[in-house]
């Protein structure tokens, strides 16, 4: 549900009780902004600024905390996004947004799955900042139109415009995509073919028009710019099965909301490896091979199998906060 039942007689004025009111909504607040950035390390930033602002702002006058936390939360992720937007003008090869684990939080803090998915994360940013925050607030997070129109100072008639217009330029490119249990299915036969280099087996699995991404940073051998068609993506990576694969374990795990292959080198996460699939086929093949986000990803899997959660549920700078544990 939106914020508009969640009113309160007055700000928490006390910090216990400020840094009560943020630790409730943080996984909500992390939930807009990921989907914002395509990016956990951004995303977290972004928090650690609204706490700032919510440790030394006139709480006394806040009648609605989370309302207050929500909006402050989507301003400042359009700004950080203008500024990354120049920033992944100039990056390596192709930009993919940083995987975060959500096998504990399918929905990442909203109350639907929507604007999660790594290949959506990617056609979000083809939205301009606005329209992207407006079409977040309505569809992951069913935000009414006139608390969007507050968020992102328009009127609610343009609110709905922007979430309109989001809608069109999304489902024009998106493809209905399979269950989860067919996902999986070519997900997994992807995944074994590729191991053995299996030509035939992989343009099986794949629609005519798939395209593969391999985001590297400039840090890691990987593709500088996609790879597109079935033949070409099934030669590139039945090509590198000889020097990719061996040594490496697969484990499975939720990423994004969605099933994705975990590469392992003697314990040690190396890549990410996730499909969009349609009817069609698989119709984008992702790798994460980025060392700064692989890092930032193991990160995140190792907090969550030892704490059980994630240190988004924890209040940065708090007396309750538990360090970030990293495995990479």
């Amino acid at each position: 549900m939106a914020d508009a039942g969640q009113a309160h007689t007055g700000g928490p004025e006390d910090p216990d009780k400020a840094a009560e009111v943020f630790t409730a909504a943080r996984p909500r607040l992390f939930g807009i902004a990921y989907r914002m950035l395509g990016s956990a390390t951004e995303a977290e930033d972004v928090l650690q600024e609204v706490w700032l602002r919510w440790q030394t702002y006139d709480r006394a006058s806040v009648t609605t905390p989370v309302a207050f936390l929500t909006t402050a939360t989507t301003r400042l992720a359009i700004n950080v996004l203008q500024s990354a937007r120049v920033r992944r003008e100039t990056y390596v090869g192709p930009w993919l947004p940083e995987p975060v684990a959500t096998g504990g939080d399918p929905f990442l803090g909203a109350e639907r799955a929507e604007a999660l998915g790594l290949a959506v994360l990617m056609l979000l940013e083809r939205l301009s900042p606005t329209e992207r925050a407006a079409f977040i607030l309505r569809e992951a997070f069913e935000y009414p139109y006139p608390q969007i129109a507050d968020i992102v100072q328009v009127n609610d008639t343009a609110a709905r415009k922007l979430v309109s217009r989001a809608r069109r330029h999304l489902w024009s490119e998106r493809r209905a995509p399979v269950s989860d249990a067919e996902h999986r299915e070519l997900l997994t036969a992807f995944v074994a073919a590729a191991r053995i280099g299996d030509l035939a087996a992989l343009e099986k699995l794949l629609a005519a028009d798939v395209v593969s991404y391999s985001d590297g940073g400039g840090g890691h051998r990987a593709a500088r710019l996609p790879v597109v068609g079935s033949a070409r993506v099934a030669y590139f990576t039945a090509s590198i099965a000889t020097r990719a694969w061996p040594g490496v374990t697969v484990d499975w795990g939720e990423i994004n909301g969605e099933r994705a292959a975990l590469l392992r080198d003697d314990g040690r996460l190396i890549a990410v490896l996730a499909v969009s699939a349609s009817a069609e086929g698989i119709d984008q093949v992702l790798w994460m091979v980025n060392p700064v986000k692989i890092a930032a990803a193991s990160a995140d899997l190792a907090d969550r199998l030892t704490w059980g959660g994630s240190q988004r549920d924890r209040v940065p700078g708090h007396s309750g906060e538990r360090r970030r544990t990293t495995c990479a």
